[in-house]
């Protein structure tokens, strides 16, 4: 859920429901990363409340494209992460020739 102004979209906060600091966390980082960001913080209101919020402040553009960009970006991130890790996991068991040890 967005919340904020129509005259101005370049600020705005978003309401996560189901998320928690992992998300929140790695969201605020590759915002951070953004030259259109001004300001990104995040805060939870309750430990028992599942849900996260997300204010974002940027020079201009929208705030909800910006978010949507850096979704994509942290996507990436772990894309590459994930492919480097098989990687080298399979590199290990190549060069220690486990291939019958069944990692997953």
């Amino acid at each position: 859920m967005e919340h904020g102004s129509y005259q101005d979209q370049s600020k705005a906060t978003f309401s996560l429901t189901d998320e928690d600091h992992t998300l929140a966390n790695s969201l605020r980082f590759t915002l951070n990363q953004d030259p259109r960001v001004t300001f990104c913080g995040y805060s939870i209101p309750h430990p028992s409340d599942a849900r996260v919020n997300i204010r974002v402040q940027t020079t201009g553009d929208a705030a909800r494209e910006v978010l949507k960009d850096s979704c994509q970006d942290l996507m990436l991130m772990c894309q590459h992460v994930r492919s480097t890790f098989d990687q080298a996991v399979l590199d290990f068991k190549n060069q220690k020739n486990l291939e019958a040890v069944n990692i997953k």
